[in-house]
């Protein structure tokens, strides 16, 4: 069943906004149609953009319980979807044949005793299924996972249903909304793409990170924020392995105030730059670039 949780655009960016995440109009249209037409929603976009965040943002703005499935290499069905109580399943075999009154008719009993209820364990994607309350299903880096794993995504995001041979289909009585995460370091699938809504985040504006810099930061004085984003602008023009994350922004700014400082100098730049790049050369190329040594 579809329950909308946002009136209109301007609802989503009024309420992700109070949530700390500020939409710009594609980011709220696009989520006010992932939610209007039940449709999941693919955002794709270079690490630490705020594609997570955006999903935490949209589960608190509508009291969503979030569930997360993170992806990985090796991710698996038992993993993603269920696997069933083996331990307990054992045990319930063991007590059944040291029973005397067993008999041999009545493994087909036992049978459908072992594979009831109490012996499956839910994991992220049928948890998602069978919440009867506003939920956020975030499958976060889904081109992390093996393309196998695709496939057990479409069944969920086709019909919002999973199949479990021994109980039968559960079907999502309330479907959650679903954000799916992509790094794009490899191709999603065409099937996959096809169920979703498609948004994609890049590094913001200036005049757009320096705003949530000050939403996420309010004590940072406006200068010294603008400094900072100017600063993380230069870093990520120049060739490095890992660019700053708005997150890292983010964390600079704390750091500054942290410190005491209200003003980003050369020598604040040289001690604090660790906060926003996590690899030597990173730093021998920033250093060299900013002659900060």
């Amino acid at each position: 069943m579809l329950q909308p949780q946002f009136g209109s655009t301007a609802d989503v960016a009024e309420r992700l906004s109070a949530a700390g995440y500020l939409p710009d109009d594609a980011i709220a249209t696009t989520v006010f149609l992932a939610d209007r037409l039940g449709k999941p929603l693919l955002v794709e976009g270079p690490a630490g953009v705020g594609k997570t965040e955006l999903a935490k943002a949209v589960a608190q703005a509508t009291g969503s319980e979030l569930i997360r499935l993170q992806c990985y290499e090796g991710l698996d069905e038992a993993r993603a979807l269920y696997e069933w109580n083996y331990k307990k399943q054992l045990l319930r075999i063991q007590a059944h044949g040291m029973n005397p009154a067993a008999a041999e008719g009545d493994w087909h009993d036992l049978h459908d005793d072992i594979f009831a209820e109490e012996f499956l364990l839910s994991r992220p994607l049928l948890s998602a299924i069978r919440q009867t309350g506003p939920t956020v299903l975030l499958i976060d880096e889904t081109d992390k996972a093996d393309v196998e794993v695709e496939g057990l995504l479409l069944e969920v995001l086709s019909d919002f249903q999973i199949t479990i041979p021994e109980l039968g289909t559960i079907v999502a009585t309330r479907r959650p909304l679903v954000v799916l995460t992509s790094n794009a370091t490899r191709e999603l699938s065409e099937a996959l793409k096809r169920r979703c809504l498609y948004l994609h985040l890049d590094y913001p504006s200036a005049e757009r990170e320096k705003a949530i810099v000050l939403s996420r930061v309010p004590e940072i004085a406006e200068q010294l924020a603008d400094q900072l984003v100017r600063t993380v602008r230069v870093l990520r023009a120049m060739e490095l392995k890992k660019s700053p994350s708005i997150s890292e922004s983010i964390d600079w700014a704390r750091t500054l105030l942290a410190l005491g400082l209200d003003t980003l100098d050369e020598q604040a730049v040289r001690t604090t730059l660790g906060v926003v790049l996590k690899h030597a050369s990173d730093h021998e190329r920033a250093g060299a670039q900013l002659k900060l040594n």
